[in-house]
């Protein structure tokens, strides 16, 4: 009896250790940069947040607003089990071409527009997974303080990518400096000015450098991203671009992975976080008008 006691003790022990270790496998993740990931402490995860412990998610963002709303949410994925591994960035390519390597397994820097330009552009195959915030454009001051002050000749730097520098002709039009050729849009070029009044000068730049160059030139359209970096708040621009309508509907920030993933669970999380109460509340009160939530 004793004997056959001992046995089915063995047996039974042997069942749990098996279904333990299937446990452990099948919540185990490996993010795209293909790193084994250490579980990360959880708050009392869900039965169905359980799948996802151990997963690590390696997300490309540039530093203000992107990262610091990554930030914002990261205890929001430490409860499901997921640790976020924020890289940042200051430029406008790596990001993109990190995702579509595996390197990242998401990014979280650019609009819309600019990731399908980029597709277009350099073959990547990017998607959305989700629309998260839009970034006004705006006017800042730079040798002239005021838009009646423009000189004739004045030098009004915009970012020189094609997305965003069609954006910032469009509300130079806004603030009634130029006209663009009708039908110009989100395409617009320097050769769509129609009508320059001032004989304005639009000096292109890369976007990460207009905020130093903010005192060489009269004016500067500046993303909303470096703005925030440079301290300008969007309250003390000469004009900003509306956020209704058109404009923000092209220009909305969105979470971008390698198409193929948008459905991955670990990323669908993220999702929801950077669209949860805690990231809006956090938008709203840190960026005061520069960052409008899109949910």
């Amino acid at each position: 009896m004793k004997k056959l006691l001992s046995l089915l003790l063995t047996g039974a022990l042997a069942v749990g250790l098996l279904a333990g270790c299937g446990s452990t496998s099948g919540n185990s993740q490996t993010p795209a940069g293909g790193n084994e990931t250490t579980p990360a402490e959880s708050s009392a995860p869900s039965e169905t947040d359980t799948n996802l412990e151990g997963t690590v998610l390696k997300v490309g963002a540039t530093p203000a607003p992107h990262a610091e709303i990554l930030e914002a949410v990261k205890d929001l994925l430490a409860e499901q089990g997921i640790t976020l591994d924020i890289v940042e960035f200051n430029d406008y390519i790596v990001p993109n071409t990190a995702v579509e390597s595996g390197e990242l397994d998401a990014n979280y820097f650019q609009h819309i527009t600019y990731m399908n330009q980029f597709n277009e552009s350099d073959g990547t195959h990017l998607v959305s997974a989700a629309e998260i915030h839009y970034e006004p454009l705006g006017l800042y001051a730079g040798k002239a303080k005021s838009i009646d002050e423009l000189p004739d000749g004045a030098q009004i730097a915009v970012p020189n990518d094609t997305t965003n520098e069609a954006r910032a002709l469009l509300l130079l039009q806004q603030a009634g400096l130029i006209t663009l050729k009708e039908g110009a849009g989100i395409t617009a070029t320097k050769a769509d000015i129609a009508e320059n009044p001032k004989n304005l000068e639009i000096v292109e730049l890369e976007a990460a450098q207009i905020t130093s160059r903010l005192e060489d030139v009269e004016l500067a359209v500046i993303n909303g991203n470096y703005a925030i970096d440079a301290g300008l708040k969007v309250a003390d621009a000469l004009a900003v671009e509306s956020a209704d309508g058109e404009a923000a509907q092209a220009y909305v920030n969105v979470l971008a992975v390698k198409e193929g993933n948008e459905n991955d669970p670990a990323i669908q999380a993220l999702a929801a976080a950077l669209q949860s109460e805690t990231a809006k509340t956090f938008m709203e009160e840190t960026y005061q008008g520069a960052v409008v939530p899109m949910f």
